[in-house]
């Protein structure tokens, strides 16, 4: 007999866990799982059952799912359950919300450039996980899709099949420190250095500890192991392939995998517009870098990096794999990707993607991705000065179009899923007011688990319901009432319909960390300032959608009835040189009136960076054009908008304004 290693104080568990493992008697094996009624005991129960330390399972599943369910619904990563055990099958059953014919460079100065949705491929052990489970555990798989129980089940017994393949101890009493190995190999990661990045990060969990409630209201403690320190020798008895040496240049910080995979920069046609597929530059010298834009791929993994290197296609900064976080770049910071459809923002951006799907392929992100995002956003708003708020760090679905007729066709990633308070949090940059129902401003700030709203569209025709889960984003109503109408937006609606509740209508909704002007307020109920009406949403003291915030709001000058509103913060026409095409600034179709107020993102420049052909042989080609015109950021609606400076005064939230 196996003689039982003593143990050490951060392999010590709860007294939560200890009274759960001496009433567990689930044979190894078992796929019962039914265990105690909590989902603490649950955890203990399938660790004693298959004999991983509680702690390592509960850190593992932490990582993937921060422990909910997701009510049996697939990840965006197709990963099922607590343990997010995955199927490709589910990701090949996907298909993409991108608008075919959007043109994600948004420049006038060239013709457009089409780009179809892409057929997903994904394959390998890593989305397989699902199937070696049932092989274990001898449960059916649907049953590991959609119950909790049997799901921690199975993710126990694969952490103790690579634990057994590592070589190193078993039991639930084993020393946590020596499951490194079997750790990493969870991650689905084919290199040691994905698995490592991942591994570390549950140990950086087990350290610290964690306690919340889950979605479905258990709660779940992982007690602190502040003195904990992984055996990462195990790691070499996996037959992981050795990730190669960072090269040279790579723009990731040092705590998260990462790898370069280049976009090509050639010519592929006979004409000086065809080449692939960004453009050079030397930002942010030449131009400030102002925003970093949260994309998802809609596609898998390896799809998505073979789009990117295809020079006829279009490109982007990063992507980040979903299973364990993994990150590959792919254009220089200081180069211009082709990524949010409207040129002004591509020029002053970075864009990652992340793997995954905004509503057909499940409605949850693994927290691994979440956190190698935030920690690469983090480095790179450190490095380029950029502010780590919602007027800077926005989705995709923030992006104005650049001209009334492109409004409608501007995607909507990441969707309303997305954990954006979650994420902001991670980027140890919480969403934080101080202000007052007095102060003039609210901060959107939904309970992410409880905000519901019901909407459509995710499978099948646009009025099937979809699963109920948690959302970033708050529905805006006409009224004061719950059967009032949404509000309209004219890009989406141009005959003044009101908004629906599919999922690619965000035009009456607003976003957690986004910050509004107060309009009104009768009872539970809060109007604020948007797409130029008044939008009513339900906050009530108890449970507040919103935080009372401060800040500076931007309204028309007086003796203005109204004022233009744009898509994207252009020169003069005077400012441009001789032979290079004037970039008109064009007016969106919303109204900006007097008494109004909207939230002041920043006063940027005019500017418009000309970049047409491979060589460089048009006129002002690769050069900034700077005019004088100054334009206002300011959040008009779902996506931040400009206005001319010019036209606006700019005054603190709680101040009136003429026309109020």
């Amino acid at each position: 007999m196996r003689r039982r290693r003593s143990l050490t104080p951060a392999a010590t568990l709860s007294a939560a866990m200890v009274l759960a493992l001496s009433a567990a008697t689930l044979p190894a094996g078992s796929a019962a799982a039914a265990g105690p009624d909590t989902r603490q005991a649950t955890y203990a129960a399938a660790a004693a059952a298959w004999g991983v330390p509680p702690s390592v399972l509960l850190g593992v599943s932490y990582l993937e799912s921060r422990w909910d369910t997701n009510r049996g619904m697939p990840s965006t990563g197709a990963g099922y359950g607590p343990m997010h055990l995955t199927d490709a099958a589910t990701l090949a059953a996907a298909q993409p919300h991108h608008d075919a014919g959007a043109d994600p460079r948004g420049d006038d100065a060239r013709a457009p450039k089409t780009v179809q949705p892409a057929a997903t491929t994904a394959a390998g052990p890593a989305l397989q996980t699902l199937q070696r489970a049932a092989e274990l555990t001898g449960t059916p798989a649907a049953t590991l899709q959609t119950d909790p129980a049997a799901n921690i089940q199975g993710g126990a017994a694969l952490l103790a099949a690579y634990q057994r393949a590592a070589g190193g101890p078993s039991g639930a009493g084993s020393d946590p420190a020596a499951w490194y190995g079997a750790v990493a190999k969870y991650s689905g990661a084919d290199t040691t250095g994905a698995a490592a990045a991942f591994a570390d990060e549950v140990y950086a969990t087990l350290r610290d500890g964690a306690a919340r409630t889950t979605d479905d209201g258990h709660p779940v403690t992982l007690p602190a192991q502040p003195g904990i320190a992984p055996v990462k020798s195990t790691l070499d008895r996996l037959g992981l392939r050795r990730s190669p040496p960072r090269p040279d240049g790579l723009e990731c910080p040092a705590d998260i995998s990462c790898e370069w995979v280049p976009a090509p920069y050639e010519q592929y046609g006979a004409t000086p517009g065809a080449y692939g597929n960004h453009d050079l530059s030397e930002r942010p010298q030449r131009q400030r870098i102002e925003y970093i834009v949260i994309h998802d791929t809609e596609a898998d993994y390896a799809t998505t990096l073979d789009l990117v290197q295809d020079p006829t296609y279009v490109s982007w900064h990063y992507t980040l794999r979903s299973v364990d976080g993994h990150v590959a770049q792919h254009v220089r910071t200081k180069d211009v990707a082709w990524h949010a459809g409207n040129w002004y923002v591509n020029a002053k951006s970075i864009g990652l993607e992340h793997e995954g799907f905004a509503a057909q392929q499940g409605a949850w992100y693994t927290e691994a991705m979440y956190r190698s995002s935030a920690k690469l956003v983090r480095y790179l708003a450190t490095r380029l000065a950029i502010p780590l708020d919602r007027q800077h760090i926005i989705g995709h679905d923030n992006v104005p179009g650049t001209v009334p007729s492109t409004v409608r066709g501007m995607h909507w990633d990441p969707g309303p899923y997305w954990d954006w308070s979650h994420y902001f949090d991670l980027l140890h940059a919480p969403f934080i007011t101080f202000g007052t129902a007095r102060t003039g401003l609210v901060t959107m700030d939904p309970d992410y688990g409880t905000n519901q709203p019901p909407y459509t569209g995710c499978t099948g025709t646009p009025d099937n319901p979809c699963p109920p889960h948690g959302s970033s984003q708050v529905l805006l109503r006409t009224a004061p009432a719950l059967d009032a109408p949404l509000l309209t937006d004219l890009g989406l609606h141009p005959g003044g319909e009101p908004a629906t509740m599919q999922i690619a209508d965000h035009g009456a909704r607003a976003a957690a960390g986004q910050t509004y002007a107060v309009a009104g307020r009768q009872g539970d109920w809060t109007a604020i300032w948007y797409l130029g009406q008044k939008g009513w949403f339900l906050n009530p003291p108890a449970h507040p959608a919103a935080k009372w915030s401060t800040g500076l709001v931007v309204t028309p000058k007086p003796g203005k009835a109204s004022i233009p509103v744009y898509g994207r913060a252009y020169p003069e026409q005077s400012a441009y040189p001789a032979g290079v095409p004037y970039q008109a600034v064009t007016p969106l179709q919303y109204t900006f009136a007097a008494g109004q107020r909207y939230t002041l993102g920043g006063v940027v420049p005019g500017e418009y960076y000309r970049a047409t052909t491979f060589a460089g042989t048009s006129p002002g080609d690769w050069t900034v054009i700077r005019g004088q015109t100054r334009y206002a950021q300011i959040q008009f609606g779902h996506r931040v908008m400009f206005v001319n400076l010019d036209d606006v005064q700019i005054l603190p939230s709680f101040l009136p304004v003429e026309g109020s």
